[in-house]
């Protein structure tokens, strides 16, 4: 009988280790190996079964050792996935070979998602939709419900790998859909579904497979508690793209955001509407974040922040009041909290307003997180508007990165970003004025500021 061969790996990134060890050496992170048994006979049975296809290469066909400037410059060849939000998040639509890991919460919609995709794409071309959490029986129900088209979409409700290359080889689909890489898992591995080493290499011969075949695989994933995908850290190195459908409960509205993306930018932003028949897209986004109350408050201000390609219109809602603990709160929705705080001491030092009795409270509205700087100078305006109790036109834009120093610096296309105001209506902007446009804009009155006091002057008088 073969000796069980233990192994130790990584929860985090996903190292191996022979021994057991407290800390991880690759990633810093503590009690996080993992102890699992490999069988000798199975393992070297698997190592032989897939041995001529590494060497046919991970990445693809081995067209052997060629100078930078014979690489063929081509397109990527692109399909569309039949949602032009889900092609833009995408980079433009699926890619042949690529892997996809589309992650969230339970109850997001990503088996939606998929099914409306893979159900519009079996019109054209074959598709094969991998089911391991729920029978063939629940997923028809579902797309009856929506009301999706069922014929020539290729279903399999299997949990082994092995046996489902051995599928994917007759039927030879070009879009291939795994729910979920969680519950995958091989013959030659002998610890539970779901754990490290199975997620791991499970992933790695789904994406192997996708790359010598030129089939594209979009992988079902789960996330942990604080929102980041579950399994090793080394899932997210293997895909091509890795995308995160995110939606609160209490909101009908679900954002698709591009975390990683070898072949378009990331941080791309998607949206769409969960409704009756299924999610449907939102054309244009900034509507939904625009829709204002009609009786103008203080604290309310519009920026205009940059989702991977394009400009997107969003409120910020600031709440400045008596605090009545010795240390006041700062608390932020969308918004970094340390940045927060960084600017309220610049407007204490700049703008001469002392907020430290004052609790502050931040918004950024419609569950849009902001993750640049081009936000500054709207929070600081929005902090001044609660805290002087004094309403901000609602034809008002602001935007622009607050220093240090006081100094208002410009933002990336910043011009693209007044034009899209100006096509939402609004009447006038404050922006740093180096993103001053050199023509005037019809309608819309810009003001280029230098200084946070030029700035607070331009905007409140």
């Amino acid at each position: 009988m073969a000796k069980a061969k233990s192994a130790f790996v990584c929860n985090e990134c996903g190292a191996d280790y022979s021994k057991w060890q407290g800390q991880c050496q690759a990633c810093g992170a503590w009690n996080s190996l993992q102890e699992f048994k490999v069988s000798a006979s199975k393992t070297s049975a698997r190592v032989a079964a897939t041995q001529d296809s590494r060497r046919q290469g991970y990445a693809g066909a081995n067209t052997g050792i060629q100078d930078l400037s014979e690489v063929d410059l081509g397109d990527v060849p692109r399909f569309s996935s039949g949602a032009s939000e889900f092609d833009r998040v995408l980079g433009g639509g699926l890619v042949p070979g690529g892997v996809v890991l589309i992650g969230g919460h339970p109850g997001a919609g990503k088996s939606t998602l998929l099914l409306q995709t893979m159900c519009w794409l079996a019109q054209s071309q074959t598709a094969m939709y991998i089911t391991g959490e729920e029978s063939l029986q629940q997923v028809a129900m579902r797309a009856q419900r929506l009301g999706l088209p069922t014929k020539n979409l290729k279903m399999l409700s299997e949990t082994n790998v092995e046996a489902i290359m051995a599928v994917a080889d007759q039927v030879k689909p070009k879009v291939i859909v795994i729910d979920s890489i969680q519950v995958m898992h091989l013959d030659g591995i002998e610890s539970a579904p779901g754990s490290v080493s199975q997620v791991r290499e499970s992933a790695a011969v789904l994406t192997r497979f996708a790359k010598q075949t030129q089939t594209t695989v979009l992988l079902v994933g789960h996330v942990t508690k604080d929102g980041t995908l579950a399994g090793p850290k080394v899932l997210e190195h293997m895909v091509d793209c890795s995308v995160l459908l995110e939606g609160s409960e209490d909101s009908r509205f679900r954002t698709l955001r591009g975390m990683k993306n070898r072949f378009g930018a990331i941080n791309e932003l998607g949206v769409f509407a969960m409704l009756e028949n299924g999610l449907r897209e939102v054309k244009n986004p900034s509507s939904i974040f625009l829709n204002r109350s009609s009786h103008p408050a203080a604290g309310s201000l519009v920026m205009v922040v940059w989702e991977g390609t394009r400009p997107l219109l969003v409120e910020l809602q600031a709440l400045v009041d008596d605090s009545a603990l010795g240390n006041p709160r700062r608390v932020t929705v969308g918004f970094d909290h340390n940045r927060l705080a960084m600017l309220l001491a610049v407007l204490h030092k700049h703008g001469g307003l002392l907020t430290a009795d004052q609790d502050v409270y931040l918004n950024v509205v419609g569950g849009v997180k902001v993750l640049e700087t081009s936000a500054d100078l709207a929070a600081i305006a929005a902090v001044v508007s609660s805290f002087r109790d004094q309403v901000l036109p609602h034809d008002l834009v602001v935007l622009g990165e607050v220093g240090l120093s006081g100094e208002i610096r410009p933002v990336p296309s910043g011009q693209e970003r007044i034009s899209e105001a100006a096509k939402h209506g609004f009447k006038r902007a404050v922006v740093p004025k180096s993103n001053c446009p050199k023509k005037p804009i019809e309608g819309m009155e810009v003001v280029g500021v230098e200084r946070l006091s030029e700035a607070l002057e331009a905007i409140f008088g």
